[in-house]
């Protein structure tokens, strides 16, 4: 076993065993969450060109759907409003938050410490908007987010603070 793998397993035994699965879950649920911005992106910058912007309003307009709620109306709306010079700020910000998120994964599923305090840090400090969005606008899907993004931040903080044995 070469140096490097020792290491390796040094710094994996420094987090408990039934804390394992913990991590791995939550590395998961960031690396999800990672794609799925990653796919946001590229629509986004796909929508930039004018032509595609243009195809996807024109889709919408004429889809026959049964629209009871008005829903496909108020994004066409949404859509015209904003125009296609938008959406390279929203693939650059979903690209920014993908980093993020992968960053955290790759850490916490490597069983870095760092990478504990880093996602309590990004995930904490995004809690304060989540619950103002819920006030702002309610959804069950808002409430679920923020209960789980709690849980992620008291979860880690449990496991960061315990004491570990070795350097990291």
């Amino acid at each position: 076993m070469s140096s490097s793998d020792q290491r390796i397993r040094k710094s994996a035994s420094n987090v408990p065993a039934q804390h394992s699965l913990g991590l791995r879950i939550i590395a998961i649920y960031k690396a999800i969450k990672s794609a799925c911005l990653v796919v946001v992106a590229f629509l986004a910058f796909g929508l930039h060109q004018e032509k595609n912007f243009d195809h996807l309003v024109s889709t919408l307009e004429h889809l026959s759907l049964a629209d009871t709620n008005g829903l496909r109306w108020k994004l066409v709306q949404l859509l015209e409003q904003m125009g296609p010079g938008k959406f390279v700020a929203i693939g650059s910000v979903a690209l920014v938050y993908a980093a993020i998120f992968a960053t955290e994964g790759t850490g916490l599923w490597l069983r870095k410490h760092w990478a504990e305090w880093f996602t309590v840090i990004a995930t904490g400090s995004l809690v304060p908007f989540e619950i103002y969005e819920i006030f702002h606008k309610f959804s069950l899907l808002k409430v679920g987010a923020l209960l789980a993004n709690v849980a992620i931040v008291i979860y880690l903080v449990r496991l960061a603070i315990q004491p570990r044995q070795g350097t990291r």
